[in-house]
């Protein structure tokens, strides 16, 4: 193949663990295989990221997972009409606290095991004895208005008690960033991908309070979004890139090449921090503070359990999420746009011939499973699970009326 013939992709990512797919994909020479020159962009924020899409510098992004949907919404104010043919791995996030928080919380009963009720809970105490004494709201940071981490930050703290929105100033900061505004007391407490909480550690700013992975267990975080309009007009092109992703994935999810996936990760044009940084959340011996380590097994799931599956409910419930928190009214309209910008079907077209394990659902219970579950599939078999909402609740998108007007009227979620 000359590389005339070759396909020439951009794609903006930023220095994040989870870009981990698309670095292996370039790096490891699985683009090269597909016949694509893949050119990685790093980039500073997510606006910029959303911002670059829509004005053609890249034709497909490393995307928060909710991000595509809010474009579609009409929430951005520059955005292109997207899709995510592709998610990016399961989990990868945490909620760091100041050392001084933390230490108050422990007076309180949080536990040093990353168990989020006891946290949450404790951090509930600490909210009371603050509004008690007419203190300002303690500030949260997470990196985007419509992320994962917004998200599940907040429904965290509505299922422990709290009100997001009174008792919490949620401001935010660029992932890179966070480590540094916690140490200079800008913030008191934040959710992000890693390495970003294991910096804060490493950096003696913070201490790991709960992780993703506890909070909503096997759930999404990146997606692979792409500029609508290109990928309609590169049906092929898209379908290589995917390929691609997906063998990059696999390549991700062997234990064995974690050290060298840290290697390419910890590079100044990826990542760009130490390697020894990247390995607690490759590895799931999440370093909580220093000299205590929690395994978190399922921390960041790179591709077992349909991990890189576009599943349509968890596109609706980052919706209703939307909804819950007044990013957008709940109707009929909103939640089929919601719903329609995850695209199982390209998905499926492009892995069928890898024979990889595709689910015969595009959509599933979530939280339904508590054990790992062999599930019908084409391909390979697949098991999914176990997954779910700590507290237990379920999210089944065909009842997404009443389970946004539950959330409506209760703290819990």
């Amino acid at each position: 193949m000359t590389r005339a013939d070759r396909h020439q992709i951009t794609v903006g990512f930023m220095p994040l663990l989870d870009s981990a797919l698309l670095v292996a994909a370039r790096e490891k020479g699985f683009a090269e295989a597909e016949g694509v020159d893949l050119t990685l962009a790093r980039e500073t924020s997510w606006a910029n990221i959303r911002d670059r899409l829509a004005v053609g510098h890249f034709q497909v992004a490393h995307m928060l997972a909710p991000m595509p949907i809010a474009c579609n919404l009409g929430l951005t104010p520059l955005a292109a009409r997207t899709i995510a043919p592709m998610a990016l791995g399961l989990g990868g996030n945490a909620v760091t606290v100041s050392n001084a928080l933390w230490k108050a919380m422990e007076a309180h009963g949080a536990k040093p095991d990353f168990d989020p009720l006891s946290t949450g809970e404790a951090l509930r105490a600490m909210v009371a004895e603050r509004g008690k004494k007419g203190l300002a709201p303690f500030r949260f940071a997470v990196v985007h208005p419509h992320s994962g981490h917004n998200y599940e930050l907040r429904y965290w703290l509505a299922a422990c008690g709290m009100d997001p929105d009174r008792d919490f100033e949620i401001v935010i900061v660029p992932p890179p960033l966070m480590a540094d505004a916690l140490g200079s007391g800008a913030i008191d407490g934040y959710c992000v991908g890693e390495p970003w909480n294991t910096a804060a550690v490493e950096l003696g700013s913070g201490r790991i309070a709960t992780v993703k992975a506890a909070i909503w267990r096997s759930s999404p975080e990146k997606v692979l979004g792409a500029e609508a309009r290109w990928a309609e007009a590169n049906p092929d092109v898209l379908a290589a890139l995917l390929r691609a992703v997906y063998r990059a994935a696999q390549w991700c999810g062997d234990t064995a090449n974690h050290e060298e996936l840290a290697g390419l990760l910890s590079d100044s044009g990826y990542v760009g921090r130490p390697r020894g940084w990247m390995m607690p959340a490759l590895s799931g011996r999440m370093r909580a503070a220093p000299g205590e380590t929690v395994v978190v097994e399922d921390f960041f799931v790179p591709v077992a359990r349909a991990a890189t599956f576009p599943w349509k409910s968890h596109a609706l419930w980052f919706y209703s999420q939307m909804a819950r928190w007044g990013q957008v009214p709940h109707n009929a309209a909103n939640a089929a746009i919601a719903r329609d910008t995850y695209r199982p079907d390209l998905y499926r077209a492009a892995l069928q011939p890898l024979g990889v394990a595709l689910p015969g659902a595009n959509a599933k219970v979530e939280g339904a499973l508590k054990i790992a579950t062999p599930v019908g599939s084409a391909g390979a078999s697949l098991t999914l699970g176990p997954d779910g909402f700590f507290g237990g609740a379920l999210f089944d998108p065909d009842e997404l009326d009443a389970y946004i007007a539950s959330q409506k009227t209760e703290l819990i979620g």
